[in-house]
């Protein structure tokens, strides 16, 4: 007996993945798996799960194509391996069934468009940033003020904790930490 299973994935802890559960329930999905994982990260146990309870006539469905994967290769690495075990996918927001032809036609061109459309950003951004240096401009932050992190380590080492230093003199926490590493300074217990 073949279903629709279904898959919701949220970055952070912050987010919920209850609305994807809920659309994936609505669309037919007869279990719904979840990881709360970066999509840079391959390593979803949820997925994985999903993976070795689906069937081949099963459909695994998601909200987005980009809960499934941030890429074009990694979307036709799990769209392949989806086929060769007679799996279909459903994405709910793309209207896009790939258990048939047109469906899966459908799919090659939105990766392709996909990938097009994130290849032009970095060459904006890639000549954005020439631009700006022919100019004499340098993109990015600015340099850190060593008379800042001087400071910041002074108030560390005087016993005021990095996050209170840094709220202090406009610094990042992160900042603040990654001077002391430098410096070899450590914080003392209050």
């Amino acid at each position: 007996m073949s279903g629709i299973l279904g898959y919701a994935r949220v970055s952070t802890g912050d987010q919920d993945v209850a609305g994807q559960t809920m659309r994936l329930e609505q669309a037919g999905a007869i279990k719904v798996f979840t990881d709360v994982r970066s999509g840079k990260s391959m390593d979803r146990p949820g997925l994985a799960e999903l993976l070795a309870y689906a069937r081949a006539g099963d459909t695994l469905a998601v909200v987005r194509l980009d809960r499934l994967g941030r890429s074009l290769g990694e979307l036709l690495t799990v769209v392949t391996a989806l086929k060769e075990r007679g799996i279909a996918l459903l994405s709910l927001e793309e209207k896009l069934d790939t258990s048939s032809a047109a469906g899966e036609l459908v799919f090659h061109v939105f990766g392709s468009i996909a990938h097009f459309e994130r290849r032009l950003i970095a060459e904006r951004t890639k000549d954005g940033i020439a631009a700006a240096r022919a100019k004499g401009k340098l993109p990015g932050r600015p340099p850190l003020d060593p008379e800042k992190a001087k400071a910041a380590l002074n108030l560390v080492v005087a016993g005021m904790s990095p996050t209170h230093a840094a709220r202090q003199l406009g610094l990042g926490r992160a900042t603040v930490y990654r001077e002391m590493a430098l410096a070899g300074v450590r914080r003392t217990a209050p």
